[in-house]
């Protein structure tokens, strides 16, 4: 059997890539009623202090009654301070090594490394903080809302420190 061989006008390439780029958008628009389609990229993340942590709300709104799915990027080094949730969460680690503690004192010594693909529980009134080692983390959050966060100890507590490095 003969090998084909096939030569490309040069901007062949681009127009092909451009036309199937063209159709993959237009799938996007054709999604079927109900479904969403969300590439990392496209994930809004915002930060309520301008720095560090950011979250991002994929799906409903923790503050009303209902399920809810939000993201949150931990850059490098930035933690939460020890805090509560009224509700139940669940927890995916999608990139990175996401760093969890549990009690009321901020104690890097204890806290417990969870990887990638990873799956976490927060129970409601568990007292926990987490954040980034020395790369950043995303995590998934699924909850039922309304939920509310109750800091525990000095307001403000760790919310200037970064996290060591992991040793």
């Amino acid at each position: 059997m003969k090998a084909l061989h096939l030569k490309i006008a040069p901007g062949t390439l681009a127009l092909a890539l451009g036309f199937a780029f063209a159709a993959a958008v237009a799938a996007r628009a054709e999604a079927p009623e109900g479904f969403v389609y969300l590439a990392p990229e496209q994930v809004p993340f915002k930060s309520p202090l301008g720095a560090g942590p950011q979250q991002a709300v994929i799906f409903g709104d923790p503050s009303k009654p209902g399920v809810y799915v939000v993201r949150v990027h931990f850059p490098p080094g930035f933690h939460s301070s020890p805090h509560f949730h009224s509700q139940d969460r669940h927890a995916t680690v999608i990139k990175g090594v996401w760093w969890n503690g549990t009690g009321e004192e901020l104690d890097f010594s204890k806290a417990r490394p969870i990887a990638a693909g990873s799956y976490v529980r927060h129970p409601a009134g568990g007292i926990h903080w987490d954040g980034a080692g020395d790369e950043e983390v995303i995590v998934q959050i699924t909850g039922v809302g309304p939920v509310e966060t109750t800091p525990v100890g000095k307001p403000d507590a760790g919310r200037d420190d970064h996290w060591p490095k992991p040793k």
